[in-house]
Order: C-alpha cells, then sequence, then structure tokens
C-alpha cells in the first residue's frame, strides 16, 4: 500500500511485535480495512505508508504467533485487504505482492524461491514500484475495448471511459491484436500540478498526493475536466505468439505494439491515446538549482540476487529525479518455467516479490508557517513541522512550494499534513487531513508587503518577488557571491557583510572592488591589518574564472554544475549575454523555462555585470576543453581526447569521493570537466570511473562491488597538473 492519516509511531515491519490480546489484533485489522477502503477509493488519506505497513506486519506476526486468532478474511490473505471489488470479472486472478524491506530479506525470498525450483532462478528483472492503480486493458483486434481496476484481485470496476485518456496506454495498438495488458494508472509530478489546478479551479480541494488523485479521477464519474494520467504496463495475458516468453521479451513485444513499459528511455509519454514506449521526464522542483537529465526507470536483468540488490540501489538514487512517485521495486522471476514451477500462494506469486523503499511520505503536525526572502528576492512560505522520519532523513521544515498553491492545498497551522520527500528533493507538503482539523484553525494570511523589507510585492509570477529584487536580499547575495564555492573571498564573512550594508558602503557584488582598507577599518572589529588583507583578498577574487561569476551572481535556475556548463559554452560573458533563448537551450540540461529565466536574469543582472566588467574582473572560461558539440562525428573522431573523454568524444561519467590533494569539493568536480569528463555525484552502473581519495566512503565500496575502474586521487591529481602545464606550455 502506498501513502494512505493515522499519527503514529513507526514500527519497523520487518521485526513486527505480535499483539498481546485477540481485540487488539481484531482492531488492527479494522484500521487497515478502513485505511484500505480510502486509498482504493482514491479518497483522502487516512494513514501513511510506513504506519500502514507496520500495521499490516503486525497482523501478519499475531497471525502466526496465535493461528487460532487468524481471520478468514484477514487483509494478509485477501487483496486489497478485502474490501474492493466490482462488476467486471478478470480473465486471470490480479493478485497482490508480498513485500520485502532489505537485502536481507530479499535473499531469503530467493532463497525459498530456489528451494521451490531446485536450482537458482534462470534470471530476474527489476521494475520500479509505481505508485499508482493497478488496471486491466483487454483490447480486441488492437482496439482498446474495457479497462478495470484491480479490485479485490477477482473483479474490478469498469473504468474504460476515463481510461481512454490515459497517457502511455494506446487506444489503438500497433497490430490488430486480441491481448490484455496489465498495469499501473498514475499521475507524473507535473499531472498531480495540473489536476490540482484543474480540481480547485472547479471548486474542489486539492488531492493528497499523486496516488490518490490517479484513483479518483480514474473512477471519477460526470467530471466537468479531465485530469492528465500516465500508464506503465507490468504483464501481459494472451499474447499472440507469447507462448513460453521470457517475462523482458514480452515486455518488449507489448512495446513494440505502442504499450508504454518502464524499459523504455527517460523522455515525455505522449499525448493521450497515441502509441508511447518512454517514459516522463522529470521536472526539477527548485527553480533555483540545476538538474541533470532523468536516468532512465529501466527494467534491468539480472542474473544474481546480487545483481538484483546493486539495480534495487541505482534505482533507490534515482528515485527523486524520475519524475513520478516509486515506492520500492518489484522483482521476478523472468523465465516462464520458474513462474510455473514456483505458483501462487492465496493472495501472491511466489516467483515475483515487492522490495519496499523506506517510506517518503509521512504525517506529521504543523506547527507553523513561516515567511523567508531568498536572495534573488523571492518570498517563499516554508512549514515549520513536528519532527518526522521520511526516507531516513529527520524533516523539520518543509516547502509549501508558493502561495498560490499554500491557498489551494488549504494547509493550516494545527493540521496533520503529509510529508513527501523523494531522493534528496527537498521536502514538501503534498495536502492536510481535513477530517482531522483542530477546531478555530485559521487560514494563513499571505503578506501584503515584503517581511524583510517592507517594499512591494511584485505578484505577477507564481513566485512572488520583492520589487527591490536582489537589493532587497543584499546580505544574501554578498554572501553567496563571496562564498567558497563562488568567487571564494576569505574574511568577508557575514557580520563584516552586515556591517558593509549597514555603513552603505555596499549594495551589490561590484561595490565591493570599490573598498579600501581605510573605509574597512571604520567598521566594528576590522582593524587596519585585516581591513588591507581583506581588500588584497577581494582585489585577488578578479582572476575567478567566468563560472566562478555566474555562480556569484546567484542567477536563478542556475547552480555551480549549470554555470560550468554555460561558461563553458559560450567562453566569454559578452557571448552569453547575447545568447537567445533558443541559443540557451543547446547547453546539455537547459529547457524552454530554464533558457527564458536564465537569459531574463541576465538582462536583469545586466548594470551588474558591466560594473563587475568596469573593475577588471576574469569574464571568461580559461582552459576551455575543445570538445566537439555532436559526440560520434568526424570531428569528434579526429579531435585531440581529453583524459576523461571516449573515443567518440563524449564525456565520461566520473564520481570524485573522498578528498583530491590540492582541491577541494567544488573543484574536483570542476577538474573532472576540465579533464573532459562530466561530474556526478552518486556510483551507478552508468559511472565510468570513481576518483579515491582519503575518507573515502560508500561510494568506493559500492564502485568495488559494480566493478567500476577507480583511480587513487593522486593519479588525478597528477592527470590535471599534466593538463594544465601542457596548456600553460
Amino acid at each position: 500500500m502506498s501513502a494512505v492519516h493515522e499519527v503514529a509511531p513507526v514500527v519497523d515491519a520487518a521485526h513486527a511485535e505480535p499483539y498481546a490480546t485477540r481485540d487488539e489484533y481484531a482492531g488492527a485489522i479494522g484500521r487497515i480495512r478502513s485505511a484500505a477502503e480510502a486509498y482504493y477509493a482514491g479518497a483522502d488519506l487516512v494513514m501513511d505508508d510506513a504506519a500502514y505497513d507496520a500495521l499490516l506486519a503486525r497482523v501478519a506476526a499475531t497471525e502466526s504467533a496465535q493461528p487460532g486468532w487468524a481471520a478468514s478474511d484477514s487483509p494478509t490473505t485477501t487483496v486489497a485487504a478485502g474490501i474492493a471489488g466490482g462488476d467486471v470479472e478478470h480473465s486471470t486472478p490480479m493478485l497482490s505482492l508480498d513485500n520485502v524491506f532489505d537485502g536481507d530479506e530479499l535473499a531469503s525470498w530467493a532463497a525459498r524461491l530456489e528451494r521451490v525450483l531446485g536450482r537458482p532462478a534462470n534470471g530476474y528483472t527489476v521494475e520500479p514500484k509505481i505508485d499508482g492503480m493497478a488496471v486491466a486493458a483487454r483490447y480486441v483486434d488492437g482496439r482498446l475495448s474495457q479497462v478495470a481496476t484491480r479490485g479485490d484481485g477477482r473483479a474490478g470496476e469498469d473504468v474504460t471511459v476515463n481510461a481512454r485518456l490515459v497517457a502511455g496506454l494506446p487506444a489503438e495498438l500497433a497490430r490488430p491484436v486480441t491481448v490484455e495488458v496489465r498495469g499501473e494508472v498514475f499521475m507524473t509530478d507535473a499531472d498531480f500540478e495540473r489536476a490540482n489546478e484543474l480540481r480547485t479551479g472547479h471548486g474542489g480541494t486539492a488531492f493528497a498526493n499523486p496516488r490518490s488523485a490517479a484513483a479518483g479521477t480514474l473512477r471519477a464519474q460526470d467530471r466537468a475536466y479531465d485530469a492528465p494520467l500516465s500508464f506503465f504496463a507490468y504483464a501481459v495475458h494472451d499474447l499472440p505468439g507469447g507462448e513460453g516468453l521470457f517475462h523482458s521479451a514480452a515486455m518488449a513485444a507489448i512495446a513494440d505494439l505502442g504499450v508504454a513499459t518502464t524499459a523504455g528511455p527517460m523522455a515525455a509519454i505522449t499525448e493521450p491515446g497515441v502509441t508511447a514506449t518512454t517514459t516522463p521526464t522529470a521536472a526539477t522542483t527548485d527553480p533555483e538549482a540545476t538538474t541533470t537529465s532523468s536516468p532512465p526507470a529501466g527494467m534491468p536483468l539480472c542474473a544474481t540476487i546480487d545483481d538484483v540488490l546493486a539495480a534495487i540501489e541505482s534505482l533507490g538514487a534515482a528515485r527523486g529525479s524520475l519524475g513520478f512517485d516509486i515506492d520500492g521495486a518489484v522483482v521476478k522471476a523472468d523465465d516462464p518455467a520458474d513462474r510455473d514451477r514456483a505458483g501462487f500462494s492465496s493472495r501472491a506469486p511466489r516467483w515475483a516479490v515487492a522490495y519496499k523503499f523506506p517510506a517518503d511520505t509521512r504525517t506529521s503536525r504543523l506547527v507553523g508557517i513561516e515567511v523567508q526572502v531568498g536572495r534573488t528576492g523571492v518570498i517563499t512560505p516554508v512549514a515549520v513541522l513536528e519532527p518526522v522520519q521520511v526516507g531516513g532523513v529527520v524533516v523539520t521544515s518543509a516547502t509549501l512550494h508558493n502561495f498560490d498553491d499554500l491557498v489551494r492545498r488549504d494547509v493550516r497551522v494545527g493540521d496533520a499534513v503529509f510529508v513527501r520527500r523523494a531522493g534528496d528533493v527537498i521536502p514538501e507538503i503534498t495536502g492536510a487531513l481535513l477530517d482531522a482539523r483542530p477546531d478555530g484553525a485559521t487560514a494563513f494570511m499571505p503578506p501584503q508587503v515584503c517581511p524583510r523589507c517592507g517594499g512591494e510585492i511584485d505578484r505577477s509570477q507564481k513566485r512572488w518577488r520583492c520589487v527591490r529584487g536582489r537589493a532587497c536580499g543584499a546580505e544574501e547575495s554578498l554572501a553567496y557571491f563571496a562564498a567558497r564555492d563562488s568567487m571564494d573571498i576569505e574574511g568577508l564573512g557575514d557580520k563584516v557583510i552586515a556591517g558593509l550594508v549597514r555603513a552603505g558602503l555596499v549594495t551589490d557584488p561590484a561595490d565591493l572592488y570599490d573598498l579600501d582598507a581605510e573605509s574597512l577599518a571604520q567598521l566594528e572589529r576590522l582593524g587596519r591589518t585585516s581591513a588591507a588583507k581583506l581588500v588584497a583578498t577581494i582585489q585577488g577574487s578578479k582572476t575567478q574564472p567566468l563560472s566562478r561569476v555566474l555562480t556569484g551572481l546567484g542567477v536563478r535556475m542556475t547552480g555551480r554544475s549549470m554555470s560550468r556548463r554555460l561558461a563553458r559554452h559560450f567562453g566569454t560573458m559578452p557571448a552569453l549575454q547575447a545568447a537567445t533563448v533558443d541559443d540557451l537551450q543547446r547547453v546539455d540540461g537547459v529547457g524552454p523555462e530554464r533558457a527564458a529565466t536564465i537569459a531574463a536574469e541576465l538582462a536583469e543582472l545586466a548594470p551588474v555585470i558591466a560594473k563587475l566588467t568596469a573593475r577588471g574582473l576574469t569574464m571568461s572560461e580559461p582552459e576551455l576543453p575543445t570538445r566537439p558539440a555532436a559526440p560520434g562525428s568526424a570531428e569528434a573522431l579526429e579531435a585531440p581526447r581529453l583524459p576523461l573523454q571516449r573515443e567518440d568524444g563524449s564525456p565520461m561519467t566520473v564520481v570524485v569521493t573522498g578528498s583530491v590533494p590540492g582541491l577541494s569539493r567544488t573543484e574536483g568536480n570542476e577538474a573532472v570537466e576540465r579533464l573532459g569528463g562530466k561530474s556526478s555525484g552518486s556510483v551507478s552502473k552508468r559511472t565510468d570511473l570513481v576518483v579515491v581519495g582519503d575518507g573515502a566512503g560508500s561510494k568506493a565500496t559500492k564502485a568495488e562491488e559494480l566493478g567500476i575502474p577507480c583511480m587513487p586521487a593522486e593519479e588525478f591529481a597528477t592527470l590535471l597538473a599534466q593538463l594544465t602545464a601542457v596548456r600553460l606550455g
């Protein structure tokens, strides 16, 4: 079960304790059924993931310890806790899956399967466990005929009318075959945002999360709007010529028919009713952060259970960048002979199992709403929460995105709220439990003026901004400009910056270069010697490359990595400022929205950039690698290769872990790019090389497990020094 509202302590489902009395056991079953009823109806959630899984685990532990107490219709032996159903009988039962929660439990499952088979399984597939609603779609002569929900596993509801609008589930297949496809209907992050806009725009309350939004939309009757939905297949029945096909081959076969599967590369799902074989892309949740291309959700084939665990870990690392919710991975025996021999229990196949990730949606209490003003003047509401563990991290605050979103979700102080954290994404509030709202809870009133400077607020965009922009957040902007990863101006700390702003000596970064020791010495706790040293450090920062200047300016929707890409692509600040929106989109990772924002930001920053140029800052990127625009082209094959470029000129993916002599962490990533590579923060099967220095931890271990080449940090530093010497020579 996915995120389903019960504010309760977490119980480790892998080490559940049985209930002490029969009444406690019966009460737990009642709560499970109540939660399942809301979950499968697509209504507001009444219990989060971890609480539901732990409750179910305690029921199972009780039945094991006290078999005489076991209810005949226990949720441990029925699909959907026995509460769902419908009028459409399934051709074969749509069963649930048993769960495992760690590598040891996964190994135990594989060992049990091996005992049943009398040998190791002949390969496994690993698929993302989509957080959606399971359906069976029947095609007759290639045309979509009927779609039914899973229901109780034996029969489900007819949702054909709404399913005809689902992207990835085509109205007509590529060939006129009669076949049944099973899979998950779900909402991508972009779908979810659009669905809430539509629902609240028609007078409804916002959906609590993407899963309930998908279920509610799929089962809706006579709704005045059509919310977007997506689909991934996970099984096929009655495929012509499919007798004896391995699962991986069967999925490839239905992809050829035009049905979306997770095995495709990450790309946008097509419009509803149109052939689609790819998966949705992620949209960044932080407009001032840099994102990279989304990794594939995939369906890797694995020979051993160790390979399976590595694939699951890779999927878990990519969880926050998929663009849609997953709550685990599904492991299946690939060989149909293995599946036939293993068979089924009353509620689940023995040849498949769900590996559940730590819950990324939990319930907490909203204790306050604060308003923050960022360095660019962006005004953002932030939720203050009772501490709650989400995805293995203790969360005490979460983003509320923007004031329009806050009004749409109608979140109030005192509410029990759902907190989501997928991968490394900033925690966010997805909704509130409205039926548990405390008496007297009042709607939040957005600020009428900038809470920092009292100036007017520009409300023309979703993200409100103080009309003074960066001038409002001068101290934050200057601190960001001086930071180690930006211009690296040592000694220019928060207290000095605050004194400079109060004294009226500095209003923007360019003013720093007009400071003299005499003016600085007048500041509190800054003597003549320290002032002279700071002036020298500020003047010395003029030699920093363009990428550092861009980082320091804090252009929205960029960060360190994107600043380096922009600097390498355009070479000089004038060339970057002259770039059109179309020109900017030629940079890796820059889409239309990001390109438009960057162009607007550069125009807004033009006066400051002009002042910085006049003061002698380096506005070019030195040691610019000669990198072909088209890897694999004749020019790429003929050009001299950098140490971290492949033969076709494309960059190797490199992870730096531990310390590199003479380099900070950021400088290590910059060095990777100067050597022709592409820096990455996580190790996966797509990693080409791992640089290992002192203090390296789990990344080095994982590289060794995956057989990825490793390079000592000293050797990496030598490579960089050699390249620098050649260029200087």
